[in-house]
């Protein structure tokens, strides 16, 4: 059977010839766990008696708050190391880096191989022709124990670019056009593979900046066919035979896409929405108060390169706050040996410890109320890099930018920045209370909530400043804290309820488990949608937590209050008010079993 690229190495990886739609026991060649989820999954492991299968394939990464500023954080990097040392787990402690670029440049995965990690944006290995999957606490600890996870087969999107972009266009660019082009729903629980000759023609750099929005748009991973240089750099950086793998000719694809990238321009996302993109010059002159420069996405050597070229010789603009942070330490030392950092420091930047910066609550790159980022981060979700407003662009249009003292391109960086106007400064506080967890029926019956909105990020269902929150029994206070109109939401449900999204791609984003666990501390007997993220779908069937989808729940023409009855094994939905029936996907098997045991772990 002609195959693509997943299809390959999932059937190299659990001794089948896999197809779409089967749901398979996948061998795990790299297993990650980073410092905000590690703790967790060391808890999932003692609380479970489980053993580590394979210490040498297994690895912890402190790449949220590579200096341990928070004592939360401190308390869970602790609490790593000292079961890293009892279990002989290899530790990237403070000074290594963003564990998915450690994973590429310490040939920890190849190109053919298989790594799953607590980090959502995991699927950035795709750049090399691996596999990857962010996963949740109990997929990790899972796979620590057994050095496997089930995996349902995704279809694959077969993506062809063609032309050639601006000649001021970069990677970020493309990747911010492919995001508005595709949509948060375009990838969908699909993966995909990307050619053209613009692909062919990118670095390392580039492809893992394409990659690792994938996430964004819906997708499990996206690959990019290794090139003879990405080869050499796995070859040299593993030190160990590995396979590349490469689709079939006659492969079978869900969808082959043409998009034409021909002159397309710099591209930047507006504040709340990655798939929100335009051309820069369409906000050009928009007043800014920082800028930040890392992440996964795009804090590699020539991300970090290219941002020095044009601050060389000019300054930040004044009261305009540049932050830089390189991806790795291996590319810190890089760039201080080879004079960028020098550059970075004579142009007024701050620049941070190797690790994920302002993508992370722990480390520099948030921001305040009111104030204007420009970012080369991947999600400007709101309240995901802090309280003010985020836009997303390449390191080029960042630098440009933090130079002008207001968003521009840099080719036109003016002689005179911009100056500061009066911004009002808004604070909100959010409260909440604790409800009894839920039960274990099949059958459920009880009263909806019903959200009409599309595409609800797990930063507005449970915010990244809680994820250090440990405790179940205190998560749901928190719940949908930053989903604008239902910050109440914990102060009105009641244990038993039903919360129906009438809207697809539900719990998009971040890996955090707690995105499921706020609901079950509220007492949420069962969650329906017509879609979800790939990540959340897999937490809350994995902690046993029912969520059903229901494609065409419009039908029942719901309104909040209304109660439903719902049957798990059929996935027969019924308004109980009106009598309206419909059939949504009922549970499979693997799900049911999971959750009459209460979760994959018990």
């Amino acid at each position: 059977m002609e195959q693509t690229i997943i299809e390959k190495i999932i059937s190299n990886h659990c001794g089948l010839t896999v197809k779409p739609g089967d749901i398979v026991d996948m061998a795990v060649d790299t297993r990650i766990a980073r410092d905000f989820g590690g703790a967790n999954v060391v808890m999932n492991l003692k609380e479970s008696g489980l053993p580590i299968e394979n210490p040498a394939k297994t690895f912890f990464t402190f790449d949220c708050n590579p200096g341990g500023s928070s004592q939360k954080y401190a308390v869970n990097q602790q609490i790593c190391r000292l079961y890293a040392r009892e279990h002989n787990i290899k530790i990237y402690d403070n000074n290594a880096g963003i564990g998915t670029h450690i994973a590429i440049d310490e040939g920890l995965v190849c190109p053919g191989e298989t790594l799953i990690s607590t980090d959502s944006h995991a699927n950035l290995v795709g750049a090399i022709g691996a596999f990857g999957q962010g996963m949740g606490d109990i997929d990790i600890a899972f796979a620590f124990a057994k050095g496997k996870i089930w995996f349902k087969v995704p279809s694959t999107k077969k993506i062809i670019l063609n032309g050639n972009p601006s000649s001021q266009t970069h990677p970020k660019d493309i990747a911010l056009f492919l995001l508005k082009t595709l949509g948060p729903n375009g990838l969908l629980g699909h993966a995909a593979e990307l050619y053209g000759d613009y692909v062919d023609s990118l670095g390392l750099s580039g492809r893992i900046t394409i990659a690792s929005m994938t996430t964004e748009m819906g997708g499990i991973c996206s690959f990019i066919p290794p090139n003879q240089d990405v080869i050499e750099h796995c070859d040299l950086a593993s030190q160990r035979p590995f396979n590349p793998i490469y689709a079939d000719e006659n492969a079978h694809y869900a969808k082959s896409l043409d998009i034409g990238i021909d002159q397309v321009p710099p591209f930047i996302s507006l504040p709340g929405h990655p798939e929100n993109a335009v051309p820069v010059k369409d906000i050009k002159g928009q007043k800014i108060d920082s800028a930040f420069i890392g992440s996964c996405t795009d804090g590699r050597y020539e991300d970090l390169l290219l941002a020095a070229d044009i601050l060389r010789n000019k300054k930040v603009a004044p009261g305009v706050v540049l932050k830089i942070v390189p991806a790795t330490d291996r590319i810190w030392k890089r760039a201080l040996d080879e004079g960028q950092i020098s550059v970075f420091k004579e142009a007024g930047a701050l620049v941070g410890n190797a690790g994920c910066a302002g993508c992370a609550e722990g480390q520099i790159g948030q921001n305040g109320p009111g104030e204007v980022t420009v970012s080369t981060g991947n999600r400007n979700f709101t309240g995901k890099q802090g309280q003010g407003q985020v836009y997303l662009a390449s390191p080029a249009t960042a630098a440009a930018s933090a130079i002008a003292g207001h968003i521009t391109t840099a080719d036109d960086i003016p002689v005179i920045p911009s100056v500061f106007l009066a911004r009002s400064v808004i604070q909100e506080k959010k409260a909440g209370k604790v409800h009894a967890s839920s039960i274990r029926p099949t059958h459920i019956k009880g009263r909806v909530w019903v959200i009409h909105q599309n595409n609800i990020d797990t930063d507005m269902i449970y915010h990244n400043r809680h994820l250090t929150v440990t405790d179940i029994t205190t998560m749901g206070q928190y719940t949908f804290g930053n989903l604008k109109g239902w910050e109440d939401f914990p102060q009105r449900v009641k244990a038993g309820d039903i919360v129906v999204i009438a809207g697809e791609n539900f719990g998009c984003g971040s890996s955090r488990q707690q995105a499921v666990d706020c609901f079950k501390s509220l007492g949420v007997s069962l969650i329906i949608a017509k879609s979800y993220g790939a990540i959340y779908e897999r937490n809350a069937i994995n902690s046993g937590f029912p969520i059903l989808t229901v494609s065409d729940i419009d039908k029942l023409e719901l309104k909040t209050g209304d109660e439903i009855d719902v049957d798990l094994s059929s996935g027969k939905t019924t308004n109980v008010s009106t009598r309206k029936k419909i059939s949504g996907s009922p549970f499979s098997q693997i799900q049911m079993e999971i959750y009459q045991r209460e979760g994959l772990l018990k």
